[in-house]
């Protein structure tokens, strides 16, 4: 059965009803990224040389897709507002410049309230950018560009409700504003200048040094040490690893919980006494060479990297290898990365 054909039996489930829903409106983004042409390279354009900024307007459905793509180019770092249509030919289309570039979305392209925007927008000498599903309509034909957001149907039974063209014009702002973004070639810096605050934020701000166990708080020992030593080490700091390293403390090894239980059920197969447990050295249980991060990188990227490898404790070093830290995924997580 086709995606875009709806079921009609009595029995069918809420969640295969759903599964046909975003079927529908899947079918209607991989349409919409079928369909682009120069125009959308036009329009990238348009923005890029814009010197004022790009304002957004819709009404209904579509202006909440509006707020959402203004919002993305703010977050991008592109100047832009949005206008709702109704308030505009009631004086506020005085926030549009002539350096502007305005976004008009439209579905039909027969919006009232969005043509009366025009005749303004034109005196001003604003460019006007059209998203709509209809490039034969009165939006499109008095626009300077025309990016078509067309759709085979909506995704409600009555093929009325704005769900499949909402989907399409938010992808298809999305990908303006992304795609402006990386032409501009906005850094990772210059997006945490701009998220401050929340998930976001951290995730572009926090660095390991900002969450790591630093000394002398983190657990270590000498490489000349015995497993008795480590293992005060490991019970005294509670990080669940031990570092391990030598005269001028860079790194050799690292001991963890997992390791140490490791050892004792060999102890216990081979009948070791207590003496010979505890006055191993270091050497033979650690890991040589282990992961290792350094107290600058990101801590979005340490939580990537140890997520990749399966490490819960990874030891902190300066650039020259000696160990500064120790960082626990548990410490990612509580950050709230």
């Amino acid at each position: 059965m086709d995606s875009s054909e709806l079921k009609t039996e009595v029995s069918i489930t809420p969640r295969d009803r759903a599964k046909e829903i975003i079927h529908i409106e899947s079918d209607a983004l991989n349409g919409l990224a079928d369909s682009l042409d120069e125009s959308f390279d036009t329009a990238v354009t348009e923005i890029m040389k814009c010197h004022g900024r790009v304002v957004v307007s819709g009404v209904g459905k579509s202006g909440i897709i509006g707020r959402k793509i203004a919002a993305t180019f703010l977050s991008t770092g592109i100047p832009a507002l949005f206008l709702h249509p109704t308030e505009g030919v009631h004086g506020d289309l005085g926030a549009i410049l002539p350096d502007d570039v305005v976004i008009l979305i439209s579905n039909s392209g027969e919006t009232s309230e969005i043509l009366s925007l025009m005749p303004g927008i034109r005196a001003i000498g604003a460019k006007v950018i059209a998203i709509t599903g209809r490039p034969g309509s009165s939006l499109a034909n008095n626009s300077d560009l025309v990016l078509p957001c067309r759709i085979e149907r909506e995704a409600d039974p009555h093929n009325m409700i704005p769900t499949s063209s909402t989907a399409a014009q938010l992808a298809l702002g999305d990908a303006l504003a992304l795609v402006v973004m990386e032409r501009r070639g906005l850094s990772r810096d210059d997006l945490a200048r701009r998220h401050p605050a929340g998930s976001i934020g951290k995730r572009l701000t926090l660095k390991v040094s900002d969450i790591m166990t630093s000394a002398p708080q983190d657990p270590r020992v000498r490489n000349n040490e015995t497993f008795r030593e480590s293992l005060f080490e490991l019970t005294a700091k509670r990080l669940g690893a031990v570092s391990v390293v030598d005269e001028d403390g860079k790194l050799m090894g690292i001991i963890t919980d997992g390791d140490i239980k490791r050892f004792l059920e060999i102890h216990e197969k081979e009948k070791r006494s207590i003496d010979q447990l505890m006055e191993t050295n270091v050497n033979d249980i650690m890991i040589v060479n282990p992961k290792r991060i350094t107290a600058c990188t990101q801590a979005y990227d340490a939580l990537t990297f140890m997520e990749k490898h399966q490490i819960s404790q990874i030891p902190v070093v300066d650039n020259g290898g000696k160990v500064v830290g120790m960082l626990r995924l548990l410490d990612l997580v509580k950050a709230g990365l």
